[in-house]
């Protein structure tokens, strides 16, 4: 763990919450009732086997997914998301599993995708005259806040690595979210080596004061990075535990329900 990281989770205030949320599909119930807590200060991993309404869960957090039933708190406030837009407003920034980059652009013009930079004078912002200086200002000043060594912003991000252009993407989350960054199996398709560059990364964006929550289905990662991990089963959340107290074995017991929350020691629970 990072030394910068001092702050207890369980201390911390709520974030971002879901009580009762509900998702249905036909006749398929993706989300049955399930509650959720993000605190200040953690990475929060959400882990569960295949079915078990992860990828629902943080649609409806990251505004992708309108739930049925239940509500959404951010900062203690309700929140109704009803797109991506509106999460981002809100300062909720997603990292997605295909990167969402745009490969023949440079570094500094994907992180600000979307979000382009004008000249503040009226005519160049009528005409839509890019403040490419400032962009590249900002783009550099972000990235070496983060330490992401990349030799220069002007380079394409096809040049880059698997592992670079994953920290350009969670570097543009970082960059814009106030409040929460999702990231959805950001090291799934790295090797080790870069893997663990974009898991010091993750790190250095929760020591910005940015709670995290981590989907992931690497277990080591889990257990090396997160403060507290939120078990997904069958639609519901089946419990959230200390990964310093509790086993590899017994998490991944209670995630495909070999041993119920039931049976763990109090001690383990978060």
């Amino acid at each position: 763990m990072s030394a910068q990281h001092t702050t207890n989770p369980v201390d911390s205030p709520l974030v971002l919450q879901a009580k009762g949320v509900v998702k249905r599909y036909g006749q398929v119930t993706a989300l049955d009732g399930v509650d959720f807590e993000l605190r200040a200060g953690e990475i929060l991993a959400v882990i569960g086997d295949n079915g078990a309404g992860k990828s629902s869960l943080i649609k409806v957090l990251s505004g992708a997914t309108v739930p049925d039933e239940g509500e959404l708190l951010l900062d203690g406030q309700a929140v109704h998301f009803r797109s991506p837009i509106d999460a981002r407003q809100s300062g909720i920034e997603t990292v997605y599993q295909d990167l969402a980059v745009a490969p023949a652009m440079t570094i500094a013009e994907n992180l600000f995708l979307g979000r382009e930079l004008y000249y503040p004078n009226p005519l160049a912002r009528a005409l839509r005259i890019l403040d490419k200086k400032a962009m590249l200002q900002q783009a550099v000043e972000r990235m070496n806040e983060l330490k992401v060594g990349i030799r220069s912003m002007t380079q394409a991000v096809e040049t880059l690595s698997g592992g670079q252009r994953q920290c350009v993407a969670v570097a543009r989350a970082a960059a814009f979210a106030r409040h929460v960054v999702i990231m959805d199996e950001p090291t799934a398709a790295l090797g080790v080596k870069e893997g663990n560059m974009v898991l010091e990364l993750i790190r250095r964006v929760r020591d910005k004061g940015l709670p995290v929550i981590l989907i992931s289905h690497n277990m080591p990662h889990v257990f090396e990075i997160a403060d507290r991990i939120h078990i997904q089963r069958l639609g519901r959340r089946a419990a959230v535990v200390n990964p310093k107290r509790i086993s590899m074995s017994d998490t991944v017991a209670v995630m495909t329900g070999a041993k119920s929350v039931d049976e763990l020691p109090a001690e383990v629970l978060a």
